[in-house]
């Protein structure tokens, strides 16, 4: 799937679901480059592994604080996840926020939106895919990082939000 259509099929309904200071250009190549690095929009269900949705989320657990259980758990996100779920005809229960990523976009991409607004840093300026990275670090922690794709796909985010 291109940026293009990503955006206007999956990120812009899901931002316009949560509060408006959350729709920034910051927060808007964030989901892109994410997206990008995580599933290159082509994979819904991680291959070999439980992450779901394009932005590969794992279920996580109570106890790790982790994937769907720390957005569901934390004070900054899990109000706006029960309306978004709400919006979504989903029940705000990890189980099945966890089972409807892989088949809704729209939901993929809040959830992905309020993981990066758990963050207690200021979304990193376009452009500056350094910073960029560590959020991703910080937030994702993804299990093997690939740190190589990264800049090359934090650039063609910001290009299709700032061209």
């Amino acid at each position: 799937m291109d940026l293009k259509t990503i955006t206007e099929s999956a990120i812009n309904p899901a931002l316009a679901l949560l509060p408006a200071r959350m729709d920034t250009p910051a927060a808007r190549v964030m989901l892109l480059a994410i997206g990008l690095q995580e599933s290159r929009f082509v994979h819904r269900r991680q291959i070999g592994g439980p992450a779901r949705g394009f932005w590969q989320f794992e279920k996580g657990s109570r106890a790790s604080r982790g994937g769907v259980w720390g957005v569901f758990l934390h004070a900054a996100s899990k109000n706006h996840l029960a309306a978004l779920c709400k919006a979504r005809s989903v029940t705000c229960d990890p189980d099945a926020i966890y089972a409807a990523l892989e088949y809704d976009d729209v939901l993929a991409a809040g959830v992905a939106r309020l993981l990066l607004w758990t963050d207690p840093k200021e979304l990193p300026a376009v452009g500056d895919a350094d910073a960029g990275w560590s959020l991703y670090l910080r937030t994702w922690r993804p299990g093997k990082p690939k740190p190589d794709s990264w800049p090359d796909l934090y650039r063609q985010a910001a290009a299709e939000v700032q061209p």
